[in-house]
């Protein structure tokens, strides 16, 4: 086991300088071991006008930076990255309670490549180019190209720190514009050490800027009449209020999941039973993409539940710095209290509890649920933690239905070895993707990424994110060459 170096001060980064925020300091802790990790820097919306002001300067230059010098900056931001991943994995299994080895996985394969194929994809950024239809004439062109929005305000969730604010700000500056980064105050020290590389890699001040603070500073980001856009990370309830705030302005936003985990009788049971482990505990549940309603044919029912119970019985629950750790805590104890309440709410309709693992202070234990029927919360709503609640069904049709009655449609995951089945069940499901023969909780970093209904709006990863923060500008230009202009009816094919 390796331990952590204390980090006593974080603080805000606006225009290239770190500074003290206005409204004090306040504590990031180990939801681990309750001991404080580093003192944050609290902003204010006064923080929050200097770092918007700040972007606005810079943005018009950074705009016009030929696009080549921007990646050379963006490479350089994934080779730093590489060079301090072990400290920043490190830090941030300690800041968010995320065992070790998947703070790793998280800093060296998702986080660090993310500037790295931001920039390759601005490469490959095409436009279009239209003949003239309008008229009778050789003589118009029509160009499609890409501006930058401007501004773009990032706000980021803990489960993911670094790597889903890698995506968005590495798409978000190659494409021109400039970011004001809000990262979760559950994750403030880690998310710190990542724009600790900006100034050696070469980012121009106030390309990137960081606030820290709570729902507030959030707030005060997104309302400011100078943020063109905004990405978002988070709760469909604050994504709501935030769509509802900025009607008029681009957004990305990626919010909760309903996780159904639909096994079929003809599924090959044990692949199922692993994917179903990986997509009720990873991060101890606190993903989007969680396996949040596993709903198992009546047919294999028994089989799964009995190989899931003996999986779920072999998790290694505890310090997350420790290298053995499936999984460690949850992160906050809003997130705690949430989970009990459905677990108890199921208990009370009469589902049968298993449980295993530690139950102390930031601890919920991994939990299976049987027994379990549709009208209990924990079937109704996102829970954000380790509970496996199993229903029974009786056929794919009931499961599509069961599956259908969430307004949220993020990612599906169907098991069924019927090439047929799963085709017809995906089509029918309204989710943004639907993973055959895989876990909820798969999904490629090149391909587009996000929800139907309240669990968003957009599509974030690759070209789709650089297409969110860009804005289509079509230019018409008339050659003129002395041609005569005495016919200008269009004339068939539309």
């Amino acid at each position: 086991m390796t331990t952590t170096t204390t980090r006593t001060t974080t603080r805000a980064l606006i225009h290239g300088e770190w500074v003290d925020g206005e409204n004090g300091t306040f504590y990031a802790r180990s939801p681990h071991s309750d001991e404080v990790i580093a003192e944050v820097a609290k902003c204010s919306s006064a923080d929050v006008d200097k770092a918007v002001e700040s972007a606005r300067r810079a943005q018009p230059a950074w705009a016009a930076t030929p696009v080549i010098e921007r990646v050379k900056v963006l490479r350089r931001i994934n080779e730093l990255f590489r060079r301090d991943a072990e400290k920043i994995a490190q830090v941030l299994a300690n800041e968010i309670g995320k065992p070790i080895n998947d703070s790793r996985e998280e800093v060296i394969e998702y986080s660090a490549p993310s500037w790295q194929k931001a920039g390759e994809e601005v490469l490959r950024h095409r436009g279009l180019s239209f003949p003239s239809t309008q008229e009778q004439t050789n003589n118009k062109r029509l160009v499609l190209s890409h501006r930058p929005v401007g501004v773009i305000a990032a706000i980021t969730p803990y489960n993911f720190p670094t790597d889903i604010s890698s995506i968005a700000l590495a798409h978000i500056i190659a494409a021109g514009n400039t970011a004001i980064w809000k990262p979760s105050e559950h994750a403030a020290v880690s998310c710190t050490m990542v724009a600790e590389l900006f100034e050696e890699a070469g980012l121009p001040p106030g390309v990137i800027n960081v606030v820290h603070g709570e729902g507030d500073v959030g707030a005060a980001l997104v309302g400011h009449r100078h943020v063109d856009g905004v990405f978002f990370t988070g709760s469909t309830a604050t994504g709501e209020r935030i769509a509802s705030s900025i009607p008029l302005k681009p957004m990305l936003l990626e919010l909760g999941g309903d996780g159904p985990f639909i096994i079929l009788d003809d599924a090959d049971v044990d692949a199922a039973v692993d994917g179903a482990i990986q997509g009720c505990f990873y991060y101890s549940g606190q993903v989007c993409t969680s396996a949040e309603r596993v709903l198992v044919h009546e047919n294999v029912y028994d089989e799964f539940v009995e190989k899931f119970r003996t999986k779920m019985m072999a998790l290694t629950v505890g310090d997350p710095m420790d290298e053995a750790t499936d999984m460690g805590p949850v992160c906050t104890e809003t997130t705690r209290a949430r989970i009990a309440e459905h677990v108890e709410d199921a208990r009370s309709k009469g589902a049968t509890i298993e449980q295993h693992g530690r139950s102390d202070g930031l601890y919920f234990p991994a939990t299976l649920l049987t027994n379990v029927t549709t009208d209990m919360r924990i079937m109704q709503e996102e829970t954000f933690g380790p509970v496996a609640p199993i229903l029974k069904i009786s056929s794919a049709e009931e499961a599509v239905a069961i599956a259908n009655e969430s307004e949220l449609g993020l990612i599906a995951s169907l098991w069924t070895r019927d090439l047929s089945t799963a085709w017809r069940v995906a089509e029918a499901l309204p989710h943004g993707s639907v993973n055959i023969n895989e876990t909820s909780n798969y999904w490629d970093q090149l391909a587009p990424f996000g929800g139907t209904g309240r669990s968003g709006v957009g599509r974030e990863l690759s070209q789709w994110f650089l297409d969110a923060f860009t804005e289509a500008k079509l230019i018409v230009f008339d050659l003129g060459d002395g041609e005569v202009r005495n016919n200008r009816r269009a004339e068939g094919g539309w």
